[in-house]
């Protein structure tokens, strides 16, 4: 887009009215706090919904099983951002495709309301992974469309966004959570679609008044040619899954955990697929060459920590409910409630975080000692929790501190690495990969999620304190690894810091 026509659009945006900021700004804070609202509802209460006992209101699946549903669910969800990102590039423009988007999530938690059993399930998360991946990375890109390049108001704008899906996540286990348990898993999904649908109108309401033509454009839109190759493409592909899964299902060979073992293997190849193809471009420049290996370290780094970070609501969500104790000083907590633990550090810690790098100025640790710190600290949040089996065995529940603790020491490694890498994917993006890169560290977290449906099989209470302490070992190991490395890391990032 160019730039004459970036400020035309700047035109139609009132530019004061949220905190000093656009108003669109409050548009974009509330669609994206409901949103996050829904889904961290929906997944603090969905592990169970699946694993607990058909008496008891779930639908009776293996815990194992379950645990790696989740993971390739949250795997899933993170790889569909790169459909989302092409359709509004190509087809239907940021705010369109951010509509629709919601609109799906909001009838994948409508169906999961239903009491309709396990095929409910399944139909709900193909929702909600194709509606997450439309609204997800393009709320974000709007976001920047209300400012111009130089505006300083622009890091702030982000830093007041960032607020608002960590306040939806930390607000929604607490009703969605105890809705769920308390009452009935059906009447939490449900509440979870009220959610969406609340950010729905918000965004319907004040999205031509507030946000003007931001998202209206398409930058790269489809020549009359190739949108019926590419319809062609769409159909086929279709048609040939279809035939397939039915086959599969039919002849009895296509298992979920096939499916699971398949999306697993993907989740690796994809992104090997992109750093390939990026390094050999002709459009890729030498020292850019030179970059995309340095950040090859990074992203297994991320991967490492997002391995760890990500079953916060999966092994540690099933950890909540079967070890701990739940009566913590004469108060009754509920499982789902430790789900707000991780929004809730962030909401305290980002501003102390980002006010330390600031007071640093150029002392502060290089991107890769940043990285390897998040990972001990990730490394740490694992290890901690060999203790209580260690000392007492898996018989005797554990007091909801050790919880806490964890999730508070993952917390700080977040926040190390997580801006960071987002940060470091731009600086070191080939000019001509520049969207591609941000796709690319989302398939971080989507990759550690793929492996996790694997690696998750492995934990039982015979194996919890190995379990914990192998993980934990090889991310603080892998954390030494990569600080002893960073000066020559910084050599290979050509300049950038």
């Amino acid at each position: 887009m160019k730039s004459n026509d970036k400020d035309a659009i700047l035109k139609t945006i009132p530019q004061k009215g949220f905190f000093g900021h656009p108003k669109g700004l409050s548009t974009l804070f509330f669609t994206e706090f409901w949103e996050r609202f829904s889904y961290y509802g929906m997944r603090a209460i969905l592990l169970f919904y699946m694993y607990y006992e058909v008496s008891k209101g779930g639908l009776g699946i293996d815990q194992t099983t379950a645990n790696s549903i989740m993971a390739i669910y949250g795997s899933l969800v993170y790889m569909s951002g790169i459909i989302g990102g092409w359709i509004a590039d190509r087809i239907l423009g940021t705010a369109r495709t951010v509509f629709y988007g919601g609109v799906l999530i909001m009838l994948g938690h409508v169906i999961l309301a239903l009491p309709l059993g396990a095929p409910a399930l399944f139909a709900s998360m193909a929702f909600i992974i194709i509606g997450t991946g439309l609204l997800k990375p393009n709320v974000g890109g709007m976001v920047g469309d209300l400012y111009s390049k130089t505006d300083p108001r622009r890091d702030s704008g982000f830093s007041i966004y960032y607020m608002g899906i960590n306040m939806g996540a930390f607000i929604s286990p607490y009703i969605v959570g105890t809705l769920g348990e308390e009452v009935n898993f059906h009447l939490g999904f449900g509440f979870a679609a009220v959610g969406m649908f609340i950010g729905l109108v918000v965004y319907v309401i004040t999205r031509k008044k507030y946000l003007g033509l931001a998202g209206s454009y398409v930058p790269n839109p489809l020549k009359k040619e190739e949108k019926g190759r590419m319809a062609t493409i769409i159909i086929l592909a279709l048609l040939v899954l279809g035939i397939i899964g039915w086959i599969g299902v039919s002849g009895g060979w296509l298992t979920v955990d096939r499916v699971i073992f398949f999306i697993s293997i993907l989740g690796v190849i994809i992104p090997a697929v992109y750093f390939i193809f990026m390094f050999r471009s002709p459009k890729t420049t030498k020292d850019e060459k030179s970059r995309l290996l340095a950040y090859i370290p990074l992203f297994v780094a991320a991967m490492m920590f997002w391995a760890i970070q990500e079953q916060g609501s999966t092994i540690l969500a099933t950890y909540a409910n079967e070890r701990t104790n739940l009566n913590f000083m004469g108060i009754e907590l509920h499982a789902s409630w430790f789900q707000s633990l991780n929004p809730l550090f962030i909401i305290i810690f980002a501003p102390i975080f980002a006010g330390l790098w600031t007071k640093l100025g150029d002392k502060q640790p290089t991107v890769s000692q940043k990285f390897s710190f998040g990972l001990i600290f990730a490394g740490l949040s694992f290890i901690v929790m060999m203790f209580p089996a260690y000392f007492n065995g898996t018989e005797s529940l554990v007091s909801p501190l050790w919880l806490v603790l964890s999730f508070f020491l993952v917390v700080m490694g977040e926040l190390l690495l997580s801006p960071v890498g987002l940060s470091a994917s731009t600086k070191l993006a080939p000019a001509a990969f520049a969207a591609q890169m941000m796709s690319l560290w989302n398939l971080s977290n989507s990759s550690a999620q793929a492996i996790n449906a694997q690696v998750v099989r492995f934990y039982t209470a015979d194996t919890e304190v190995m379990y914990f302490g192998v993980i934990g070992g090889i991310a603080i190991v892998l954390g030494i690894i990569l600080f002893m490395f960073s000066p020559k890391l910084k050599e290979f990032m050509k300049g950038i810091k």
